[in-house]
């Protein structure tokens, strides 16, 4: 094995450990939304991401950039925003000034789901954080993530 070889594999070991530590977080908390607020991982996502845009009362972005926040494709996240429009979650309508633009916009009832959801997605994330942390492989992992809510706002 040469030190190339060697150097691949660390960091493809360094990627299956950020992918099980995702795996783990993301199931967790969507145990955790669905049984509390009958909300998917993705769902919350996309409210609180819309919920953080300052352009109106709930925040509102284009199509486009919903799917990028999101990271689904353009169809995925066109039938994510259109379950979440029919429970009255989000709202889409056509931009005033480029008539070809649609906007998805935080409903007041999304919002309020959001506020109640919160506190529940943020305590199965540190949940499953402090689980992970008593992993050899995800402690390094675990530590990061910590220092780099930390050291936010």
């Amino acid at each position: 094995m040469t030190a190339t070889d060697s150097a691949l594999t660390a960091l493809a070991q360094g990627w299956c450990a950020l992918s099980l530590l995702h795996g783990r977080i993301e199931a967790h908390i969507e145990r955790a939304l669905q049984a509390g607020h009958g909300l998917s991982v993705r769902e919350y996502s996309l409210l609180d991401v819309l919920s953080r845009q300052h352009q109106g009362p709930g925040g509102h972005l284009r199509m486009h950039q919903v799917a990028d926040s999101v990271v689904l494709s353009q169809s995925a996240t066109t039938r994510l925003v259109s379950r979440l429009e029919d429970r009255g979650l989000l709202n889409r309508y056509i931009c005033d000034t480029d008539r070809r633009g649609i906007y998805t916009d935080v409903s007041a009832a999304g919002l309020t789901l959001l506020s109640l959801a919160r506190p529940t997605n943020d305590a199965a994330l540190r949940e499953a954080l402090d689980e992970a942390s008593g992993n050899p492989e995800l402690a390094p992992l675990v530590k990061v993530i910590e220092a780099t809510g930390s050291t936010r706002p």
